[in-house]
């Protein structure tokens, strides 16, 4: 008899899960398979530089003393990240002209100014900040960067995200805190202490969005995690990856390569 020499393929494991990488398998299992298994590159945008480069002044604006925290400094911050972030290759070609540059540089710093009108942050004092957290949760491994987390006035957790874009439709509101539930479950681990509300912070607006959050629902959070972590490990195994169609494509960097587009798709010459 002749052994079967076919070498099969390793079946691929999950290791670790971020919660935006479970967001995304719970809008479409394709859109994870494109980010996640095939590590496909996204072409960068002004409106995610804009995004970073808010982000990374936000956080360094805690590193000055309380006076210090005002507009000016955010403004100046802001432009010192993007001066790092502007020599690295993925930002090449971003914009076509400097004008074109310019003008996101001043719309950028609109919507900077509008964080001034949520909050003051002379009176804020935060406990983290890109706090880095990787959990295991009896068995799944949880892996993400958390923005911000302070206490309240009667000393309760809070834990922030910041958005450069526009708040959704209120209808959409609750899925939005999809990632943050999912980052009070992992300080909860870490710590044994319950948040008492998650916010998110959207600078084109400006809009302050709060939930807030118990145990009750960060067990069904868990819940939910390890039913994602699952369905993610059948997927591999299978190499089934469902597409689930909605208005959301008409924003994704995958629709020419998505299946369930391929009839808008024009053939090759």
């Amino acid at each position: 008899m002749i052994a079967d020499m076919t070498v099969k393929p390793p079946i691929l494991r999950l290791e670790t899960l971020s919660p935006s990488r479970a967001g995304d398998f719970k809008t479409c299992p394709r859109l994870y398979k494109f980010r996640a298994v095939d590590k496909i590159a996204e072409p960068p945008s002004p409106h995610q530089a804009r995004g970073s480069a808010a982000h990374l002044a936000l956080q360094r604006l805690f590193d000055h003393p309380a006076p210090d925290r005002s507009p000016e400094r955010l403004y100046d911050l802001f432009r010192d990240a993007w001066t790092e972030m502007r020599g690295e290759e993925e930002h090449e070609g971003l914009f076509d002209s400097v004008d074109e540059e310019r003008r996101w540089g001043l719309k950028s710093m609109e919507l900077l100014a509008n964080y001034f009108l949520i909050e003051d942050p002379r009176r804020v004092e935060p406990e983290g900040r890109e706090l880095d957290m990787v959990e295991n949760l009896d068995g799944i491994v949880i892996r993400g960067i958390l923005d911000r987390m302070t206490r309240d006035d009667d000393g309760d957790l809070i834990i922030l995200d910041y958005k450069s874009g526009r708040a959704p439709p209120e209808k959409y509101a609750l899925s939005a805190f999809f990632a943050l539930k999912i980052y009070a479950l992992l300080i909860r681990n870490r710590t044994g202490e319950t948040p008492k509300e998650v916010q998110l912070l959207y600078l084109n607006g400006p809009t302050l969005r709060r939930l807030p959050v118990d145990d009750r629902q960060l067990d069904a959070m868990d819940r939910q995690l390890r039913a994602l972590w699952s369905a993610i490990e059948r997927a591999m195994e299978t190499d089934r990856w469902p597409t689930r169609p909605g208005p959301l494509c008409d924003w994704c960097s995958f629709k020419g390569l998505c299946p369930a587009w391929e009839a808008e798709t024009p053939p090759a010459p």
